[in-house]
């Protein structure tokens, strides 16, 4: 007689195979996506992850281990596997354990001090990304494993690693249907096949004809129904357009973008992520991927006889990292409707050469805050909220105040540069003898640098800028820097830089080492190399110019228009911008060269002299991204009382889920809802019913566990059978001790914890 092997599925080894299926398409999905710095190499493994969750979760049933026992020690193997795996991305094979452990390690905390501790909007470290993505993959599998041969319920892992393949799927622009049609096809088989071994475990049990014979008609009649479903569907996805659902999720976008920008920081940069729209906040992150669309962002109403040409400008920053920006030493005021945007502050232009500009922003699907402005903004016809960097009060960003909504228009006024040889007016020759004495706060804010930003390949382009310059004078350097950046013979434009291996190399040293880049590339190293040659630069985002109907004054500004360029500080005159960004995306006209100006630097045009007005300063308050308020800059809250809520929280949490638990059932009690009770509480800890087992045989041996509950189980059995099978209405008495046996058991079996060793083999 052949032996059977020990571990073999009763469920037969078909069903373990489509739950490896099921659990390899997920995986092969979040690779195909590309998500740690756009490199198909790092998550490749993902499938052994996969191969081992479902394996741990297979393994701890057959057995006899529970569901927390079998999750406890498949995440210890989870931990001991997974981190060799993930170091396994960087370092070759062969590499020692020990090496492979400790370069996961180090990821891992370089990171969390990086984004935790210093604070900083991104980090150059990347294992710890694959890291998650393996622990995800393990954790799914597993508990899909453990639903279909633990506790029989196949639907809970269709459902549970459905929803993160549709999850990855709906984030990503890669196209992925054909994972969608392959997880499809193996979940609607699992489903047929558990079927098929729960009519033919009943069979047995009630002894009724040839268990073995419904197999192959369920089998057959299944197969033709998923083949007709599965490619009915794949045609309907083809050819519909009729867009049932294109409506159902209005509205929500507006939130999920204020969430995705307060969580991006901790998100792997890379895969060709499916943006929920533009936004600018306090931080950002560059990435691998471009990704824009043509659809209209805002529609600018302007005077139709203006015919200039703007960027509009919606945030700038000051600290630049390895991977990305931020605001530092933030504060936010709020600017009643009509009232002076920048009064007293450092950036509060003088109107003289300057060009007044009065225009209306209509928002179409650009969903934010934000208000968009070229130049400097001077008044606001509502309220709106000021952040700015620095005591003196450098612009950061200007937002709407929330009273009107983000989607009604605004009208703001603004001052912007005019090109020219007449008093205020910019040339060549005036920001060349602006000098070089800048203000100490403006050296303090723009001119930090982060150590690793510039290596061997930017240091060489820093000395190629110099060499060519025709002076060394800030505007010529500048100016160099932006005609070597955009020669196409030197850097190409390209919205798509996975490809390139820039792992452990910061944004500055990717650009100069690949010449590849988008506007990101581009601003990003234009300003590290400025700071570096310590001219003070900021980095700006916003929308470059749009199309203007010169009948209705009308601009239409598209979400293809994002874009990331630098301002520089020249003494006595204030920002100039420079886009460096090639691919012929560049719209600035060149400035006149002017006539040669007195080296020991111009009157202000642009503001009053930077003591002055610091003199004057009113002190801002409120800073922005504090949830306290109250001071003038933006410090962190102290972890004290957050602590203290929070365990105050989970306290209350506890209490109330206690006393609910005490009460006991709501609503009315039935025999059958009693013994769902049981059967449902006792599940969990690894006492649920075999699929043959009787009401009477099941409470029996879960009394020999419990003997203290055996008059309540003896009693909810014994109403489920005269209820359920005998059709007997229960009357009122018999209700009331129904109700209390259930209140009672609801606690009790909570003992069979402290029973693992006497948990029965399935």
């Amino acid at each position: 007689m052949k032996r059977r092997f020990p571990l073999a599925p009763a469920e037969g080894w078909l069903t373990l195979a489509l739950v490896f299926l099921i659990c390899f398409t997920m995986a092969w999905a979040i690779d195909d996506a590309r998500w740690v710095l756009g490199r198909p190499k790092y998550l490749d493994y993902l499938w052994v992850a996969a191969a081992g969750g479902v394996l741990a979760g297979f393994i701890g049933p057959k057995v006899g281990w529970g569901r927390w026992l079998t999750y406890l020690i498949g995440s210890i193997f989870a931990a001991l596997i997974v981190p060799i795996i993930t170091a396994l991305a960087a370092l070759p094979f062969g590499t020692s354990l020990h090496d492979l452990f400790q370069a996961t390690s180090d990821s891992v905390v370089g990171a969390y001090e990086d984004i935790a501790v210093r604070g900083l909007p991104s980090t150059i470290e990347y294992l710890h990304f694959i890291f998650v993505f393996g622990m995800l993959v393990w954790a799914t599998s597993m508990f899909a494993s453990y639903a279909v041969f633990g506790h029989r319920r196949p639907m809970n892992a269709v459902i549970v690693v459905g929803v993160v393949l549709v999850a990855n799927m709906s984030l990503t622009f890669t196209d992925q249907l054909w994972f969608l049609v392959l997880y499809s096809l193996a979940s609607l088989f699992l489903l047929i096949r558990s079927h098929v071994f729960d009519e033919q475990a009943e069979w047995m049990r009630r002894r009724i004809g040839d268990p073995s014979s419904i197999s192959s008609v369920y089998l057959r009649g299944g197969t033709i129904f998923i083949a007709v479903a599965v490619a009915g569907s794949y045609l309907l996805t083809q050819t519909a357009a009729s867009a049932p659902l294109a409506g159902a999720f209005d509205g929500v976008q507006d939130s999920l973008i204020g969430i995705s920008r307060a969580v991006s920081r901790f998100l792997p940069t890379g895969g060709q992520t499916r943006g929920l729209g533009v936004t600018f906040g306090g931080s950002t992150q560059v990435q691998q991927v471009w990704n824009t669309d043509r659809a209209t962002a805002v529609t600018i109403h302007r005077d139709p006889t203006d015919k200039g040409v703007y960027y509009w400008r919606a945030v700038t920053f000051d600290e630049i990292d390895l991977r990305g920006w931020s605001q530092t030493d933030s504060a936010t005021i709020v600017r009643p409707a009509g009232t002076s945007i920048f009064d007293k502050m450092a950036d509060d232009p003088v109107p003289k050469g300057l060009h007044s500009f009065t225009f209306t922003v209509i928002p179409a699907d650009f969903h934010d805050s934000t208000i968009l402005s070229p130049g400097t903004p001077t008044q606001v016809q509502e309220s709106s909220r000021l952040t700015t960097v620095g005591e003196s009060g450098y612009y950061a960003t200007l937002d709407r105040d929330g009273g009107n909504g983000q989607n009604v228009p605004y009208t703001v006024t603004a001052l912007t540069q005019v090109a020219g040889d007449d008093p205020g007016q910019l040339n060549q020759e005036l920001l060349r003898a602006a000098g070089t004495d800048y203000p100490p706060e403006v050296k303090d804010l723009y001119l930090q640098k982060t150590d690793g930003a510039i290596g061997d390949s930017a240091k060489k382009l820093e000395a190629k800028v110099k060499a060519q310059a025709a002076s060394q004078t800030p505007f010529d350097l500048a100016d160099e820097m932006v005609t070597v950046l955009q020669d196409p013979a030197n850097f190409q434009y390209s919205t798509d830089v996975r490809d390139l291996d820039c792992a452990t190399l910061s944004t500055v040293e990717c650009f100069a080492t690949f010449h590849r880049g988008f506007c990101q590339y581009y601003a990003a190293t234009m300003a590290v190399l400025l700071r570096d040659m310590d001219v003070p630069t900021r980095i700006v985002e916003g929308f470059l110019p749009g199309a203007v109907d010169r009948n209705s004054g009308n601009e239409t500004i598209q979400f293809s228009s994002a874009h990331a360029w630098v301002e520089v500080y020249f003494p006595g005159i204030g920002w100039y911008m420079f886009d460096p960004t090639g691919g012929n995306l560049s719209q600035l006209e060149p400035l006149p060269s002017g006539v040669p100006v007195a080296s020991s630097g111009p009157r202000s045009s642009l503001g009053l002299p930077f003591a002055s007005r610091k003199a004057d300063l009113d002190q801002p308050t409120d800073p922005r991204g504090s949830i306290f308020g109250g001071g003038s800059t933006g410090g962190r809250p102290p972890l004290g009382p957050l602590l203290a809520v929070g365990a105050l929280l989970l306290f209350v949490v506890a209490l109330l889920a206690f006393v609910a638990w005490q009460r006991g059932p709501r609503g009315p009690t039935s025999a059958d809802g009693a013994y769902g009770t049981v059967t449902r509480i006792a599940s969990r800890f690894g006492f649920g019913p075999r699929p043959a087992q009787t009401v009477y045989e099941y409470s029996t041996s879960l009394s020999e566990v419990l003997p203290a509950a055996r008059p309540e189980l003896e009693m909810v059995a014994q109403a489920k059978v005269e209820s359920v099978y005998a059709h007997q209405l229960l009357g009122e008495e018999r209700i009331a001790s129904l109700r209390t046996a259930q209140r009672r058991l609801r606690v009790m079996l909570l003992r069979l914890a402290f029973h693992r060793k006497e948990r029965r083999r399935r």
